[in-house]
């Protein structure tokens, strides 16, 4: 982060309001000390959630990025979502699922695309599935994924698949930051995610009814890290 353009930029939004810097750290429930500091260029001496409540007060927000080695970070992450779009599919195909990938739709305005999309013949099940490698804003994901959802049926429809019901995951590499991401919003993943890892494989093997859940699912990278390989014995 470049702390003096940061400092400058909130100096600039406040100063367009007229007001003080006692003014704004009320508002923000900070001590002035904290405004004045932020504005000097030394936010990297303040905590982030702090740094945020000031912004919100402006109306702005933050947007903290992990750099590495230039383009190697996103590499990084495209490696692992790659990783388990492809044991996604791998699982559903062992199940008799009719199974794309990486689908792109255009349905009355609305674009994107959908990580899998696939369709149970026998049941006439439909499921739309989004595969995250890192778990990003939670309320930004969940009206994407509720946006895809609605339009899943129609999508599938364009690929001769008679839909009965439609049903969605949303597949997480199965560590601990993942599920910490979902534990500290408990509530509203019981609402919109409520079935979990055992039901979901389940109902994936047997596809009756719709179901809406999260799969906690361990990609190639943490395979490989958690095995473990015995030690040589000594020879005697």
């Amino acid at each position: 982060m470049d702390v003096i353009r940061f400092g400058l930029g909130m100096r600039a939004l406040r100063m367009r309001r007229g007001w003080t810097q006692v003014h704004l750290a009320s508002l923000a429930k900070v001590s002035p000390s904290v405004v004045v500091r932020i504005e000097r260029g030394r936010a990297d001496r303040v905590p982030v959630q702090t740094l945020a409540r000031v912004a919100a007060r402006l109306d702005a927000r933050i947007d903290v990025r992990l750099q590495w080695r230039g383009e190697g970070l996103d590499r990084l992450l495209d490696a692992r979502h790659a990783s388990l779009v492809d044991r996604t599919i791998a699982l559903l195909e062992a199940e008799a699922w009719e199974v794309a990938a990486e689908v792109t739709f255009d349905v009355r305005g609305e674009r994107g695309s959908i990580d899998v999309l696939a369709f149970h013949r026998s049941t006439g099940s439909i499921l739309m599935i989004e595969v995250k490698s890192v778990v990003p804003d939670i309320q930004s994901m969940l009206a994407a994924i509720d946006r895809k959802s609605r339009l899943a049926d129609t999508i599938g429809s364009a690929r001769g698949w008679r839909a009965t019901s439609m049903s969605r995951l949303l597949i997480l590499p199965d560590d601990r930051t993942a599920r910490r991401r979902i534990d500290a919003h408990a509530a509203t993943f019981r609402t919109s995610f409520p079935a979990r890892t055992v039901q979901v494989r389940h109902w994936i093997r047997s596809p009756v009814g719709a179901v809406s859940g999260v799969l906690f699912m361990t990609d190639r990278h943490q395979a490989v890290t958690r095995h473990r390989v015995s030690p040589r014995r000594k020879p005697t």
